[in-house]
């Protein structure tokens, strides 16, 4: 893949700020237009973008559809159907002592904005972001990640076939192309990727003062105390964990099994892993492949502590890795140190749950957050806890509800998005005051000669 000119990058946002200030996108019919088009499109390529998504992570059809594809076409539609009531004009009340003047929130979008998207669902986290972007009025530079090419280049094509790049364009390269592009002035900033390069990118945002949204992960917990249902703990963290083999920052990155119920909790993961792809599990049609050799490398090393309960298999050529289950894990092993990313999970125990919530609260807080056991002492647990987002008795789930904001909390990221989040994400809620004329009380003015009245109404 060739890197993007750097020319022909600064044109781009040259004409995009051009383009913004002409007011065209201000218009929700011309907004309403641009979504109704980009799904169009996404329609016409949705074999095509299930056949890239094969060839770069072996995504089987049914799964690039129900994780990426399914999920942008139902953001578009759910913003289609709620953008004229999100733009409206909001009054709000006013106090006693600004009386008879009125007060509004106008919402406006930001202007140019830049989203860089990673390799793990490709499709999905370049465009879904691009809802928002679209709905609030904006226009937007899109850089895909380079690991997944083939779905790169077909996204810049549909793009190309879908917008002017005056409006909505494609940049396509590495690390350089990153570099060059967070040098750039837009007036937001939207990234999905690790941790550590969401500081590089506030870092390079803040000499502009642009503001971020950072998508970024961590180590999610998946809980499982003593009094959960086994068997659908089992099924569904096994599911949660291995779809797109691993690679998703929500996935549970590390199991907290009660003593009680962890042997069983692991045979049945086993079990369920089994089912779901079959004996040979490197033949299965559904089973994803790791993105890179530098990933496969990386994973390789985690395997190397604790006692490995299922999996363990390797294939460098295919860019294989079997679901693992690693038992007997210590938090000082390499495993829990950083997130994952693969179909490895580790699993620690404890006898009292003060101890999991204790863990969980020394180090960084986490993107997603499970925990499987009875309502009620979910609901202490999650007082006594704090994540981007929660599933008690199920895993992935929460990020299919478009009226759920979505996002992370310290570590694992900042500002929210899907539905109505997105819109506001790319959005300035911007308050206004109105003021009229036929009254102008003398309480503000100096040399404040009602001052002890308005003391009492302030």
């Amino acid at each position: 893949m060739k890197d993007t000119p750097e020319k022909i990058i600064v044109s781009y946002i040259k004409k995009q700020k051009a383009f913004f200030v002409t007011n065209k996108t201000l218009d929700i019919g011309f907004r309403i237009k641009q979504l109704r088009q980009l799904k169009e499109v996404v329609l016409k390529y949705q074999t095509k973008i299930e056949e890239a998504l094969w060839k770069d992570l072996h995504k089987s059809p049914e799964e690039a559809y129900l994780t990426e594809i399914s999920i942008v076409i139902n953001e578009i539609d759910y913003h289609l159907k709620k953008l004229k009531k999100w733009t409206r004009t909001k009054r709000v009340t006013s106090p006693l002592h600004i009386l008879p003047s009125s007060s509004k929130i106008i919402y406006e979008p930001l202007g140019a904005a830049l989203i860089i998207a990673p390799w793990n669902y490709p499709f999905h986290l370049l465009f879904n972001s691009l809802v928002g972007a679209i709905s609030s009025g904006c226009c937007a530079i899109l850089k895909p990640s380079p690991y997944t090419p083939t779905v790169a280049n077909l996204m810049e094509k549909i793009i190309d076939e879908c917008f002017e790049p005056k409006y909505i364009g494609v940049v396509q390269g590495g690390k350089d192309v990153n570099t060059f592009l967070l040098k750039q002035k837009f007036d937001i900033i939207f990234f999905t990727g690790s941790p550590k390069l969401g500081k590089i990118v506030m870092q390079a945002a803040s000499k502009n003062l642009t503001p971020v949204v950072l998508e970024l992960g961590g180590k999610s917990p998946a809980i499982v105390d003593a009094e959960a249902n086994i068997n659908m703990a089992a099924k569904r963290i096994a599911w949660g964990k291995l779809i797109n083999a691993g690679q998703t920052c929500i996935a549970p990155d590390y199991i907290f099994a009660h003593q009680s119920i962890k042997d069983e909790l692991l045979d049945k993961m086993a079990f369920y892993i089994k089912k779901m792809y079959g004996e040979n599990i490197n033949e299965s049609p559904y089973y994803p492949r790791i993105v890179n050799n530098n990933a496969m490398d990386r994973l390789e090393k985690l395997l190397n502590q604790g006692n490995i309960h299922t999996g363990g298999e390797i294939d460098k050529k295919e860019r294989f890795i079997a679901p693992t289950i690693i038992d007997n894990v210590k938090p000082d092993f390499l495993v829990m140190q950083e997130e994952i990313f693969g179909p490895i999970l580790p699993v620690m125990t404890f006898n009292h749950i003060n101890e999991a919530i204790d863990y969980v609260n020394i180090n960084e807080k986490p993107l997603a957050f499970y925990y499987f056991g009875k309502t009620k002492k979910a609901n202490c647990v999650l007082a006594k806890t704090t994540s981007g987002g929660v599933c008690v008795n199920d895993t992935l789930m929460h990020i299919t509800n478009h009226k759920l904001p979505f996002g992370g909390v310290g570590n694992s990221g900042m500002g929210k998005y899907h539905g109505k989040e997105s819109f506001l994400a790319f959005s300035n809620k911007r308050a206004v005051v109105y003021s009229p004329t036929w009254m102008d009380l003398p309480f503000k003015y100096v040399p404040f000669k009602y001052f002890n009245f308005i003391r009492k109404i302030i």
